[in-house]
């Protein structure tokens, strides 16, 4: 594991985007899963307006690490916040788009898009294999739409599976912890005071870390990588 710290949410992206230009040199085809969220949402505005021409878009296949169950021009979808401050902005093919359809049937789209994802990503251990996850961390202790109320979604054989937020039962499709971990890299992008306490936990496997879904994140055939802002860090 690999922990990188900096000044303030703005660095950390921008470090990120640093990141992705380099990986890009290295691959003819990067699969991605994204995430949802502030530290993203951040990334993807500095992605359009400051690498726009620095990076070989249609190197990349844009998936969703988790999506709520909501029509795409849902202010809570996480493509559409994706479409709207990354992709319309850049020029790539709509074939290298793979969004959840939010908007279908909850337990359909899980299967549907799992196999699509099965259909598309390379297989290793028997499961499909993105070469970079990017993942959030939410103040609960979640990562992706794996919440504390359903652990058993780590470790699920499953590529996709159907999530329920613990307060607003809202449905949700999430990649599992198996697929997760079984990427070449799963990046962590977490920024603000708010986070301090369960990065420290999780981190430095104390309180209660066992609690946490993001504890268990633990790539088995690659690399994890923490990319915090001083605030997120504790320090």
């Amino acid at each position: 594991m690999e922990i990188k710290t900096y000044k303030n949410p703005e660095t950390t992206a921008k470090a990120f985007a640093d990141y992705l230009c380099e990986k890009q040199a290295t691959a003819n085809r990067i699969n991605i899963a994204l995430s949802g969220g502030s530290t993203p949402k951040l990334l993807f505005e500095l992605l359009a307006k400051k690498y726009c021409e620095n990076i070989e878009w249609n190197k990349f296949h844009f998936y969703w690490g988790d999506e709520r169950c909501v029509p795409p021009t849902s202010g809570e979808s996480n493509y559409g916040m994706t479409h709207e401050f990354l992709f319309q902005h850049i020029k790539i093919e709509e074939e290298n788009i793979h969004r959840v359809f939010g908007e279908n049937t909850p337990n359909e789209e899980a299967l549907r898009y799992s196999q699509l994802i099965t259909e598309n990503l390379p297989s290793i251990n028997g499961l499909p294999q993105f070469d970079l996850i990017i993942l959030g961390l939410g103040e609960d202790g979640h990562t992706a739409s794996i919440f504390p109320h359903q652990m058993e979604l780590l470790t699920s054989k499953e590529v996709c599976e159907v999530a329920e937020h613990p307060t607003s039962g809202q449905k949700r499709i999430t990649l599992t912890g198996s697929v997760i971990s079984n990427a070449k890299e799963v990046c962590f992008l977490v920024t603000g005071q708010a986070k301090a306490e369960k990065v420290n936990e999780i981190l430095n496997i104390t309180g209660d870390c066992q609690l946490y879904p993001a504890s268990y994140i633990k790539p088995t055939h690659g690399e994890l990588v923490w990319y915090l802002d001083k605030a997120a860090s504790g320090k």
